[in-house]
């Protein structure tokens, strides 16, 4: 491998190679593409909640609660390119459609998530920088495991064997995470984010214990709330756990760093539409607003 501080001076690499994908046409948006992904999504999510409402008070509600977390996660997946500006030009329609996926949809902050999702392509697997691997339960390198203390260092000694478990909190965690990032000083559109989080999570609620009883309504959540987690976490992980875990030693320039901590996921057609097209890693990192 080249001398990481001669590799910092060759931005030319990345020019070319942006010139080549821009004149390909792969920048270029897809309005019609996404107009039927985002219909299918929509039916999707409306067909599952009927599908609640019409299953009623029995224990295939289990079932249907899986199902909801799948399309829970399909709506996570187009509220991610809303937010590289894939789907529409201007931020303000990006911003009205990802504030209705993100909060409303599935209770996700969208300008919270956002501003940690675009931190990490700013600087992907950077122990510094990158707050996807920032330690906290789970550790990401030696280093953090020698510095870790209490909970995450008794975790960090079998993590692999915790990974799965923890995943099925993840989503409650996300949520958590929204609330707490609007009581912060400065977040912006504190007022329309929060109405939007506390509607999604009224209607949300209300539905699943007017329609189930307590016991079989607490198994609802756990079973939707934990796949919705778990999906979402095998969606996102692969990209980029066990790649290089970078240092402020390391001195990269754009492409390499993009490159190096990246990994893509080949498979079918099925598998791109499982992880929701983010398995071309590489490619996404080097040009996040690629349709």
């Amino acid at each position: 491998m080249a001398d990481p501080v001669s590799l910092a001076t060759r931005g030319s690499d990345f020019a070319r190679l942006a010139t080549k994908i821009s004149e390909a046409g792969l920048l270029d948006r897809r309005p019609a593409y996404y107009a039927v992904r985002a219909a299918i999504v929509a039916a999707a999510y409306a067909g599952g909640w009927a599908l609640f409402a019409w299953v009623g008070d029995s224990w295939l509600q289990l079932l249907v609660a899986a199902v909801l977390a799948v399309v829970f996660t399909q709506v996570g997946f187009l509220a991610h390119d809303l937010g590289h500006r894939q789907v529409f030009r201007t931020r303000r329609a990006s911003d009205i459609a990802g504030l209705l996926a993100g909060n409303l949809g599935i209770g996700l902050g969208w300008g919270w998530w956002n501003t940690k999702h675009n931190k990490h392509h700013a600087n992907p697997n950077h122990e510094d920088h990158d707050p996807d691997v920032s330690p906290a339960v789970i550790v990401w390198s030696e280093d953090q495991v020698t510095r870790s203390r209490g909970l995450p260092r008794f975790v960090a000694k079998h993590q692999a064997f915790w990974f799965f478990p923890l995943l099925t909190l993840e989503a409650w965690h996300l949520h958590v995470a929204s609330f707490k990032a609007l009581v912060k000083p400065g977040a912006k559109r504190r007022r329309t984010e929060l109405a939007l989080l506390v509607t999604h999570f009224a209607l949300y609620f209300g539905a699943v214990f007017t329609v189930l009883p307590v016991g079989k309504a607490l198994l609802f959540l756990l079973v939707h709330q934990g796949v919705f987690g778990v999906y979402l976490g095998c969606s996102f992980a692969p990209n980029h756990k066990g790649m290089p875990v970078l240092t402020a030693e390391d001195k990269l320039d754009f492409l390499r760093k993009q490159v190096l901590t990246s990994r893509n996921v080949r498979g079918s057609v099925f598998v791109d539409v499982l992880l929701g097209q983010l398995n071309y890693q590489i490619e996404h990192h080097l040009f996040p607003n690629t349709p």
